[in-house]
């Protein structure tokens, strides 16, 4: 039976380019490298966001959606770089194409990363490692970057691998191994669970993976609602997600749980402007532009509620989705409401999206979105 099952195992591999943008950045321009460079808005004005940070910027505690200014205040000596999505798409495509040599179930999750099902490769290679061996090879002899791998039987565990020896790593977990693996795993290192969940996780006394193994699954979804199933399947090393080539991005957006409830308007409208700036650089990132502007709101006691609003042609500017926000959030009635998490999406992208082939992390949230 166990040989039997050995088959039928899926070989996944999750590949992760190491701090792409800022690889790219100090690849082509010398007198970046070896310093902390910082791709994403410039730290004058109203700020940006940090899209990702060279390896010697993060020494500071520079992370990606991390404001510069935050980021220059970590690091005065920043080096503050604008994207350059073009070349970025152009490198991408290369990496795909790197790819397509050895699969065509290959699911994008980003310019940077994605997954790859390996089980019956074009070349006959076999081994799922030795795959991701050549394809790392391959990605750092063509275009002089590095790459992580995570190597496993479904795609939430080659997640969670590829990030382990970063950068430049390659990890396999093997069937008998996820279990005893996953049980030793932080609760903060599982993908998907935010600092908010987290933080709640170990307020319950749940601090390992082994901790979240003893609660039943009606216990799991009591305490984390829909997102207690998922929990209650990962931490068995259990996905039966299959890779998937072809999916459309339906929604773009972004959402933040707050330290303490928002109690006034300005509070709120200075939320939503930081949650519209992370919106607006992702749209600019995929070349995205929506019809459709949506504003969430949970409260205090989690009564949740959305408002959208939608316009005759297609948006991605960030005064008329932070404005469309504010004005949504003014028209719920702010009075005397206690706000513990904002979001804002982006959604009808009609045929802009059609010719997409990324998408964020499907399952029970968008990377994942399990804030509670």
């Amino acid at each position: 039976m166990a040989d039997q099952q050995s088959v039928n195992h899926r070989k996944i591999i999750h590949i992760d380019m190491d701090a792409f943008y800022a690889s790219v950045e100090q690849r082509d321009f010398p007198e970046y490298r070896g310093k902390p460079i910082v791709v994403g808005g410039l730290p004058e004005g109203r700020g940006g966001v940090v899209a990702t940070a060279s390896y010697e910027a993060r020494k500071f505690g520079i992370r990606s959606a991390m404001s510069s200014k935050k980021a220059l205040q970590l690091c005065p000596h920043a080096l503050f770089v604008r994207p350059r999505f073009n070349v970025y798409r152009e490198v991408s495509q290369h990496i795909r194409e790197i790819f397509s040599r050895y699969t065509d179930l290959i699911e994008p999750l980003s310019l940077d990363e994605a997954y790859l099902d390996v089980t019956h490769d074009k070349q006959g290679v076999g081994s799922a490692i030795e795959i991701a061996r050549l394809i790392k090879q391959a990605i750092k002899d063509e275009l002089q970057l590095t790459a992580s791998a995570g190597v496993s039987i479904n795609k939430f565990v080659a997640k969670i691998a590829s990030d382990i020896n970063k950068p430049d790593g390659l990890k396999f977990i093997g069937p008998s191994s996820i279990e005893s693996f996953m049980e030793q795993l932080p609760v903060d290192k599982f993908f998907g669970v935010g600092k908010v969940t987290a933080q709640k996780m170990k307020q319950m006394g749940l601090h390992t993976g082994a901790d979240l193994k003893r609660l039943q699954e009606a216990e799991l979804v009591k305490h984390f609602g829909k997102a207690g199933r998922f929990y209650y399947q990962i931490v068995r090393g259990i996905d039966n997600r299959e890779v998937q080539p072809h999916r459309e991005t339906k929604s773009m957006g972004a959402e933040d749980t707050f330290a303490y409830d928002l109690t006034t308007l300005e509070e709120m409208e200075a939320e939503l402007d930081k949650i519209a700036l992370t919106v607006h650089n992702r749209l600019l990132k995929y070349e995205l532009k929506g019809r459709t502007v949506t504003l969430k709101v949970k409260y205090h006691d989690f009564k949740q509620i959305t408002r959208n609003q939608s316009f005759p042609s297609p948006i991605n500017d960030l005064e008329t989705i932070s404005n469309t926000a504010k004005q949504l959030m003014a028209a719920t009635g702010v009075d005397d409401v206690k706000v513990r998490l904002l979001g804002i999406s982006l959604s009808n992208f009609g045929e802009v999206a059609a010719k997409q082939q990324v998408d964020r992390e499907p399952g029970p949230g968008d990377q994942l979105e399990l804030e509670l």
